[in-house]
């Protein structure tokens, strides 16, 4: 498969990542994708994370900004970003060494995708040997409204819109959810692409923070749907209606990249 002719622009928004951000980077090295580039966001910090960038290699661009959250920098990121494909990955986070391929293989079959999304596997700190933090697996993959474990071609943005930077948490769930109203064509193949490390300073950490904002997003899908005036508020697609395994799914049965 020609992946060369996919341009792809990486977003990883920064608030004091200086422990993590080498390692976000070279996992997306790790793809030996080209045409790539990398755009760093840095909402904000006041710790190392600049200097670190100074020292990396690669087509690495480097942006600061005022702390507006993680919904903001990833905008940021969107209006600067020259490529046709999109990927997002977290500072304190990693992409699978094949995400790419796998992924990109699913746009190169069906060029009517514009979302394909992955399983991501949750991992716990344990420490740290030459250098590199390690974690171990934490409970099973999962499918997960998660920024992170998608590809996106760009042109989904123009049709679903930027992320919601009145939301501090779930600003991804609310994007997947305005992007399933809308009908956008997405898959979800069986394969994890992301790995979602956890530590003590995950900003999820705050899981009541977190609730309130969930539900506030809930909301907002329920609002939108009653304005459209359809009366009785139709039931959207679950994420797993749109697996590659899904029965009668379109590409139930095709061949697996």
């Amino acid at each position: 498969m020609n992946f060369k002719k996919y341009h792809m622009s990486v977003i990883i928004p920064v608030y004091n990542g200086e422990n993590f951000l080498a390692e976000a980077v070279e996992s997306v090295h790790r793809q030996k994708h080209i045409p790539l580039e990398i755009i760093i966001v840095d909402d904000g910090s006041t710790d190392s994370t600049a200097k670190i960038v100074a020292g990396l290699q690669g087509n690495v661009r480097y942006v600061y900004q005022a702390n507006s959250g993680p919904a903001a920098a990833r905008n940021k990121g969107l209006r600067l970003a020259s490529g046709d494909v999109i990927g997002f990955l977290d500072v304190d986070d990693v992409w699978s060494k094949d995400k790419l391929r796998l992924q990109l293989g699913y746009f190169e079959k069906d060029p009517s995708l514009e979302i394909v999304l992955g399983l991501l596997q949750r991992m716990q700190l344990t420490g740290a040997e030459g250098g590199k933090h390690t974690f171990k697996e934490w409970e099973g993959p999962v499918m997960n409204m998660h920024l992170g474990s998608a590809l996106f071609r760009r042109s989904v943005f123009e049709k679903v819109g930027l992320l919601d930077e009145s939301l501090g948490y779930c600003e991804d769930w609310d994007w997947f959810m305005r992007a399933k109203e809308r009908q956008v064509p997405m898959v979800v193949h069986k394969e994890v692409v992301y790995y979602y490390r956890r530590h003590n300073h995950n900003i999820t950490n705050d899981t009541e923070t977190g609730l309130n904002f969930a539900l506030k997003m809930l909301r907002y899908s329920l609002d939108r749907r009653r304005q459209q005036g359809k009366g009785q508020i139709e039931q959207l697609p679950r994420i797993s209606d749109f697996a590659t395994d899904h029965p009668g799914h379109p590409h139930k049965n095709k061949e697996k990249c």
